[in-house]
């Protein structure tokens, strides 16, 4: 599932093609998404609109349109927006086309069909936004993402550290992929129960998730599957993931081998070494080295 990372690289690709652009018609698939797709009001509220701008909370991407009514999609497990010219073919799983007015198309691609598309009229946009954001947690490039935030959302829980930083109503846009790689980062166990955790591991949790969805954008996002940016390239990322996806492998910081568990129906990654059981957990770790990006592993 495409995580933080992957839904902001999507964003800045799109920023560079549509912000002033005209939507002139939208053309909508016969098969459904997670929820039957809104064409009445897609042609309502979104054709004949100029887009404005293009903003991301959590794992969702808001086209603002200069009416202020709001299109909102989610990428589900495999969705994916590009930009191409008219005459470029339509491909099996594109599910929804925007028009623009300069000879191009947005074209929304799902395979699975899990992502979603909503509209915001441009009348209750503010009251629908409001209450979106309110049920989203804390975003991890916001001021509020800090250990002793994290320590009071954490209070009394005794729900594994790694259940509740995927929780998407306490801290937004985190999958298994970068929880599993920042629990890493800061050695703490992933079962270790999450009020049990110390403010000085908070505070290691929380910078290690900033720098790993930082450098995670920057590397174009973690292309594990199908993901591809608006311009159609995947990222690079999962090279220099040091534990999601690698069971079995060497721990790049200790040798000791990379071990795969399930831990609340999710697949989880850690170095038993590296992020020993129990609240205390490991001594402060040294920063990681970025891995290479060139070698893939076999």
């Amino acid at each position: 599932m495409p995580e933080l990372p992957e839904v902001e690289v999507t964003r800045r690709g799109l920023l560079s093609d549509l912000p002033g652009r005209l939507i002139t018609a939208v053309r909508c698939g016969r098969l459904r998404l997670r929820a039957p797709l809104p064409a009445a009001l897609l042609r309502a509220h979104i054709v004949g609109q100029r887009l404005t701008t293009i903003d991301r909370r959590a794992k969702y991407l808001l086209f603002r349109m200069e009416s202020g009514a709001v299109l909102v999609a989610h990428l589900g497990m495999t969705g994916k927006f590009g930009v191409m010219t008219a005459d470029a073919p339509l491909h099996k799983h594109d599910h929804l086309v925007l028009v623009l007015d300069n000879g191009l198309e947005v074209r929304y691609n799902d395979s699975r069909r899990f992502g979603s598309i909503v509209v915001w009229p441009a009348g209750r946009a503010m009251e629908l936004e409001g209450e979106f954001s309110a049920r989203e947690g804390i975003e991890p490039f916001s001021p509020q993402f800090n250990g002793r935030a994290l320590q009071r959302l954490a209070a009394g829980r005794t729900a594994p550290v790694k259940a509740l930083i995927m929780n998407s109503r306490l801290v937004s846009g985190i999958g298994n992929i970068y929880a599993n790689e920042m629990l890493f980062a800061a050695r703490i166990d992933p079962e270790t129960p999450a009020g049990a955790l110390t403010l000085r591991q908070w505070n290691r949790l929380a910078r290690a998730g900033v720098d790993i969805l930082a450098r995670a954008i920057e590397a174009g996002g973690s292309t594990v599957a199908d993901f591809l940016s608006a311009s159609g390239h995947p990222g690079y990322f999962q090279l220099q993931h040091h534990v999601y996806g690698r069971d079995g492998q060497p721990c790049r910081r200790c040798g000791q081998s990379v071990t795969k568990t399930v831990l609340a129906g999710r697949s989880t990654y850690s170095c038993r070494r590296c992020q020993p059981p129990g609240p205390a957990g490991a001594a402060d770790p040294a920063p990681l080295a970025p891995t290479s990006r060139r070698k893939k592993e076999t």
